[in-house]
């Protein structure tokens, strides 16, 4: 029975390392270059906000106010950090002449709500120009965070934790490293060596990452400093 729970304890990293392996086969046999990857990369964050907003949704709150708050921290957390993810997949998009012109001006929506409006106008300009394949992968990327969020947050109980890590340290730091990879690449012509390089450097820094969270997470819930 314990080497069956050590097992189901591994899964979420096992998890992870596939979903940031897939994308090697995607450059030996599928032919991506640095803008595939890197826009897959770039989508994860969609996957990080998706799963970030359903922890703030289940965290522990203990008095009616804390559950109110909830109500106005998760569309403020949705605006905000989709206007980030917007931002950041325009960059991607220029950055590889992939943008059309005057693309970021097409805003019709009010107020902060253009931050969403421009969200769902990159997602649709990023995924008319990416492979079938490429689908797939990400779907895979939804899942291995799903793994992560069910299995750590819900069946281990780090829902009682009752602050909800941001998720804008681990998005910068990984991405700064993926975007002057790609500057490289690109610069280069997208070797498949540089590009295998890019591949590693991402899923170490993110295994690192995502055991250095959860382990954070696990030690206040045995101090019971929830």
């Amino acid at each position: 029975m314990q080497d069956l729970r050590r097992y189901f304890s591994n899964v979420p990293l096992i998890a992870l390392l596939i979903a940031n392996v897939l994308p090697l086969w995607g450059v030996l046999f599928w032919g991506w270059d640095a803008f595939l990857i890197v826009l897959l990369y770039w989508s994860e964050n969609l996957a990080i906000g998706f799963y970030t907003a359903l922890k703030i949704a289940f965290v522990k709150a203990p008095s009616r106010k804390d559950q109110w708050s909830k109500l106005l921290i998760i569309p403020f957390f949705i605006i905000h950090y989709g206007g980030f993810t917007a931002g950041h997949g325009m960059f991607v998009l220029s950055m590889f002449k992939k943008a059309p012109e005057g693309f970021e001006q097409e805003l019709s929506w009010p107020c902060f709500l253009a931050f969403i409006e421009l969200l769902i106008n990159v997602i649709r300009q990023a995924y008319s120009i990416i492979p079938t394949n490429m689908k797939f992968v990400l779907l895979g990327l939804f899942v291995s965070h799903g793994i992560s969020f069910v299995y750590n947050y819900l069946l281990k109980g780090e829902y009682a934790v009752r602050k909800v890590e941001s998720p804008y340290g681990r998005v910068v730091v990984m991405h700064i490293a993926i975007i002057a990879g790609g500057f490289l690449t690109e610069a280069m012509g997208s070797p498949a060596g540089i590009v295998f390089v890019l591949v590693l450097i991402k899923t170490i820094m993110d295994a690192g990452l995502h055991l250095r969270e959860h382990e954070k997470r696990q030690k206040k819930l045995a101090s019971g400093a929830a």
